[in-house]
C-alpha cells in the first residue's frame, strides 16, 4: 500500500490573520440628565409650557420694573374702560354745580289729573356732554307732578326696557336733570318718563348722547399729565390720558399692572408653599422608606391622619389665631395651612420609591463596604429620587396656585386692595356682564399657569422615566 507525504514548512504554522470589526457606537454615551433634556425637547407641549412658565417668571419680576403703572392708582376718568388705546381729554376747569331750571309761571302740582300724561317734548342737552356731567332739560308738561329719568348703552324698544333709573324730579315746574353717576365716552341712551306723583306715564321720549372725555387741569397735574408751566395755558387744549392696554377695573385701576403684582401674590403662594410642603414630605417619607419596620408603620399611620384633616377648617382656625378678620388678607395662614397639611402626598410618593431603591444591589454593596447611612441617602439615595421629587413639585406648583384663587374668591385669601389672581376674579364677576374683561383676564392667567404647569409634568414624567431612556 502506497502512502503520499506531505512536506510542511514553518510559514504553514503561522496564525490565521483574521479581521475584526469592533462594534461602534451610535451616539456618544449620554448621562441620565442629558438623556432627559434630549426626550423632553421632543415634547412640543412640554418645551411650549417650559417656555410660558419662563414668560410668566418675567412677567412677575420684570414686568413691574417695564410697566410702572401703579396699581392702586384710581383712574376715576377711566373706570372699567375695556382693552384699548390711550384716549384723548379736554383739558377743563373743576366741577361747578348747577342750579337747574325751575319754571316760577308753572304749578309744580297739576290743577287736575289727567288719565294719560304726554311725554315732555324738546327734551335736550344743556352745554356739552362730558365724562364730568351730562346736564339735561326739557318742556313741562301739563298734568305732570314730576319727571324720572332714565339711562340705557342701547336705543329703547319698550317701557320695560328704558336701562338704569338716575332719578326723578319733584315737581312739574322743575324741567332738568344732572347725571354724574360713571359717565364714560360710549353713547347712552337717556328717556324722560312724566308721572303724577304716583304713576309713571307709559310715554317716554329717548335722546341719544356720547359725552366728550375730560379731565381737570388739577387731577392732569396730580397724575403726572402735565407739568405746572403747563398748566397756566392748558384749560381748553387736548390731552392723551394714561395708556391701559388690558383696560381697567370697576375703580379705575389698570388690569395690566394689577395683573403684574397679583403674579407676584399668586405664583409667590404657588411655589414658596410646594417647595416647602414638598421638602418636608420628601424628608418625612424618606425617613420612613429607609428605616421601615415600627418606625415606617408608626410615620405612616400619623400622614394618614394628617389628610383626613379639613383644609378650609384649619384655614378658619388659623386665621381666627392669627387675628386676621373679614377683609383682610390671609396670606400667611393660606401659606401654613398648605404647608401643614399637603405633604403626605409626597411623603407617601417618596417612601415607596425609597423602598424600591433601599433593596437594589449596589446599596446593599455599599452597605457590606461600610458604608453609612447618611452616606448612602446622600449618595445614592436621594439622586435617585429626583426625577420623582421634580415631577411632584410641578404638579403641586398649580395645585397650590389654583388652592390661592380658589379661597381669594370666596374671600378667605387675598382680599382688596391687595391684588391676587383670584381676588381679581373675585371682583370681576360682579361686573362680568357689562365688562367681561374685568373676569376674563385674571381667570385666563389662572388657566394658562395650571395648564402649563400640568403639562410640563407630564413631559417631566416622561423624560425622567429611566426605563424610557433612548437607545438609538
Amino acid at each position: 500500500m502506497n502512502h503520499s507525504t506531505t512536506a510542511f514548512v514553518a510559514d504553514d504554522f503561522k496564525p490565521a490573520r483574521v479581521t475584526v470589526h469592533a462594534e461602534q457606537l451610535s451616539r456618544p454615551s449620554l448621562s441620565y440628565w442629558q438623556d432627559a433634556w434630549i426626550r423632553l425637547k421632543k415634547n412640543t407641549r412640554a418645551i411650549i409650557s417650559l417656555y410660558i412658565v419662563i414668560l410668566l417668571g418675567f412677567f412677575t419680576l420684570v414686568g413691574p420694573f417695564v410697566w410702572t403703572t401703579d396699581p392702586t392708582l384710581l383712574d376715576l376718568g377711566q373706570i372699567s374702560q375695556p382693552p384699548g388705546f390711550s384716549k384723548i381729554a379736554l383739558l377743563v376747569e373743576p366741577y361747578q354745580s348747577w342750579d337747574g331750571i325751575i319754571l316760577d309761571d308753572f304749578p309744580a302740582e297739576p290743577d287736575e289729573y289727567i288719565e294719560v300724561i304726554p311725554p315732555p317734548e324738546n327734551f335736550r342737552v344743556v352745554d356739552s356732554p362730558t365724562t364730568q356731567r351730562v346736564r339735561l332739560a326739557w318742556n313741562p308738561v301739563d298734568g305732570a307732578a314730576g319727571y324720572n329719568i332714565y339711562r340705557h348703552d342701547h336705543k329703547p324698544t319698550a317701557f320695560n326696557d328704558l336701562g338704569l333709573p338716575l332719578g326723578s324730579t319733584f315737581g312739574g315746574n322743575e324741567v332738568s336733570y344732572e347725571d354724574r353717576l360713571d359717565i364714560d365716552s360710549s353713547t347712552y341712551f337717556y328717556s324722560i318718563v312724566s308721572t303724577d306723583g304716583i304713576d309713571e306715564s307709559e310715554l317716554y321720549t329717548v335722546i341719544e348722547i356720547k359725552p366728550r372725555q375730560i379731565i381737570t387741569v388739577q387731577a392732569a397735574l396730580q397724575r403726572g399729565l402735565l407739568t405746572a408751566v403747563e398748566a397756566n395755558t392748558a384749560l381748553g387744549k387736548e390731552i392723551k390720558l394714561e395708556f391701559h392696554p388690558l383696560g381697567t377695573d370697576a375703580l379705575g385701576r389698570d388690569m395690566l399692572a394689577r395683573l403684574m403684582y397679583g403674579a407676584r401674590v399668586s405664583l409667590f403662594i404657588g411655589i414658596v408653599a410646594p417647595l416647602l410642603f414638598v421638602t418636608f414630605g420628601v424628608a418625612y417619607g424618606g425617613v420612613a422608606g429607609y428605616h421601615g419596620g415600627r418606625i415606617d408603620a408608626l410615620l405612616m399611620r400619623f400622614a394618614d391622619f394628617v389628610v383626613a384633616l379639613p383644609f378650609l377648617l384649619f384655614m378658619i382656625l388659623f386665621k381666627i389665631a392669627f387675628g386676621i378678620g373679614p377683609g383682610e388678607s390671609g396670606i400667611f395662614p393660606m401659606l401654613l395651612a398648605l404647608v401643614m397639611l399637603a405633604w403626605p402626598a409626597t411623603a407617601r410618593l417618596v417612601r415607596g420609591q425609597v423602598l424600591q431603591i433601599r433593596e437594589e444591589g449596589y446599596i446593599q454593596a455599599a452597605r457590606l463596604l461600610g458604608a453609612r447611612d447618611s452616606y448612602l441617602i446622600l449618595r445614592h439615595i436621594i439622586p435617585n429620587t429626583i426625577g420623582v421629587i421634580l415631577v411632584t413639585l410641578t404638579f403641586a406648583v398649580p395645585s397650590a396656585i389654583f388652592t390661592e384663587a380658589f379661597l381669594s374668591f370666596i374671600g378667605m385669601g387675598v382680599a382688596p386692595p391687595t391684588p391676587s389672581w383670584g381676588s381679581m376674579c373675585n371682583e370681576g364677576v360682579k361686573t362680568m356682564l357689562s365688562h367681561p374683561h374685568e373676569l376674563i383676564f385674571p381667570a385666563l392667567f389662572i388657566s394658562v399657569t395650571v395648564l402649563a404647569f400640568n403639562l410640563l409634568g407630564d413631559g417631566l414624567t416622561e423624560a425622567l422615566d429611566s426605563r424610557l431612556r433612548s437607545r438609538e
